[in-house]
């Protein structure tokens, strides 16, 4: 084979090999999380590599169904999840 195409195949295994491991480290922590804003509770599961971004990714996720516009959106993920269930 030529020198390019090993060089190639080297680099392309080197980038699915990272996402694979990376993808992996993501779901280290899980939970659901539950939010309570304008009179109305959605519940959320979400994994992140600390606890700390589990939940912050379930307060995002949870608050996309039962907030309209930027600044409800801020508001809600700034409001205290109401539970926070350890999955994992």
């Amino acid at each position: 084979m030529r020198r390019e195409i090993v060089i190639g195949l080297i680099v392309v295994v080197s980038i699915v090999v990272a996402l694979t491991y990376s993808t992996m480290q993501l779901g280290q922590h899980t939970c659901r999380v539950c939010i309570t804003y304008n009179g109305q509770t959605n519940c959320a599961t979400a994994s992140g590599s600390t606890k700390e971004e589990a939940i912050r990714t379930g307060v995002s996720t949870a608050c996309a169904p039962i907030s309209n516009g930027m600044t409800q959106t801020i508001q809600c993920g700034n409001t205290a999840p109401t539970s926070v269930e350890w999955l994992q």
